[in-house]
């Protein structure tokens, strides 16, 4: 699993120490020098994980969302060790966002922990025992368990090799299964010491790590997908794996499988940069974005400082654009993604 990083999520970090040193050395030839790169900067992630366990977990997540989830009902190297996946409403709008991890060896008793914002813990709890009916498996959160994005600075092999030979002090170490520029996932025990698990790492501050993810285009969480507001195509879900278009019926795809297969997708989520910092405080929730000549392009999701996400039509993604505040307007530009399809945004 480890080997499949490739070099694109090294190239993010390198811009995140970037940012950091050339900050401190502005001052003059009196600054402090950088501190040396880390093999990887470690993020803690705010998110919360759900255990689903029992015999039927596989089937019974496999009715509940967008991925083909019975691909970790097995065991042994060759089963993936995480899935991205949608959780949507009847009209196929998404309602959460997961990353789904495989903690089980065996395929005899499937155990899966569901990576979810923090906020909507309850709700989904609630979705997924809704649907339990007399399903054999157990739904519980993990209250023990600390996630970390990791983000690699070496090159992809030479930080593989020192991830794999950690792997056994770590519950679950993977790649991120959205794409490679998001690095790893690692969960831990809460009284793990991360510079143990990966000696010459460095805790990052979560403010960088959402914005190497709004650079990248990558929305997580329930601001940037808003629930049942976002629609999983749109939101880019086949783009990061998310989605399996040949599993059979699950809640929401009527609609999702139609849109595919009429192959038109006019909006997309996309990373868009500000002219100025934004204050975020003073934008509305989907607030409009603007062309030139006044005519609507599309409504911004979420964002930090100058970088944000946003869902434009892609027909407009190459007009000078501008957000829309009150009594103030900020000029913007979107750019494709270089981990998108090369065929993508076409």
């Amino acid at each position: 699993m480890l080997v499949r990083a490739g070099g694109s999520a090294a190239t993010g970090l390198r811009g995140l120490w970037r940012r950091g040193g050339s900050a401190a050395g502005a001052g003059g030839g009196d600054a402090p020098a950088p501190p040396p790169p880390a093999a990887a900067t470690c993020f803690p992630l705010g998110r919360a994980l759900l255990r689903v366990r029992g015999p039927e977990a596989a089937l019974f997540l496999q009715g509940l969302l967008t991925n083909d989830v019975t691909r970790l009902a097995g065991g042994g190297a060759a089963v993936p060790r995480a899935l991205y996946a949608h959780a949507l409403n009847v009209q196929g709008r998404c309602l959460y966002d997961l990353i789904l991890y495989r903690l089980h060896e065996s395929p005899e008793e499937p155990h899966i922990l569901l990576e979810c914002d923090s906020t909507v813990l309850d709700s989904v709890q609630k979705h997924l025992k809704l649907y339990k009916i007399r399903r054999k498996v157990n739904i519980a959160p993990c209250l023990d368990l600390s996630l970390w994005a990791v983000i690699p600075r070496e090159q992809p092999g030479d930080i593989a090799s020192s991830l794999n030979k950690c792997a056994d002090q770590t519950l679950v170490l993977t790649p991120d299964p959205r794409t490679e520029v998001m690095g790893w996932r690692l969960i831990t025990k809460k009284e793990a010491n991360l510079l143990d698990i990966i000696p010459g790492s460095h805790i990052g501050n979560i403010q960088d790590y959402h914005r190497h993810r709004y650079k990248q285009g990558i929305p997580e969480g329930v601001k940037d997908l808003p629930p049942g507001v976002a629609l999983p195509l749109e939101s880019n879900l086949a783009y990061m794996n998310g989605i399996s278009f040949t599993k059979g019926c699950y809640i929401g795809q009527e609609l999702t499988a139609r849109t595919h297969h009429m192959g038109v997708i006019r909006k997309r989520l996309l990373p868009v940069q500000f002219s100025a910092p934004l204050p975020l405080e003073n934008i509305p929730e989907g607030a409009e974005i603007l062309t030139e000549s006044g005519k609507s392009a599309g409504k911004f999701r979420a964002g930090g400082d100058e970088l944000g996400i946003a869902l434009l039509r892609l027909a407009n993604i190459n007009e000078p654009l501008c957000l829309k505040m009150p009594g103030d307007k900020v000029k913007l530009t979107a750019t494709i993604p270089k981990w998108w399809p090369k065929t993508a945004g076409k």
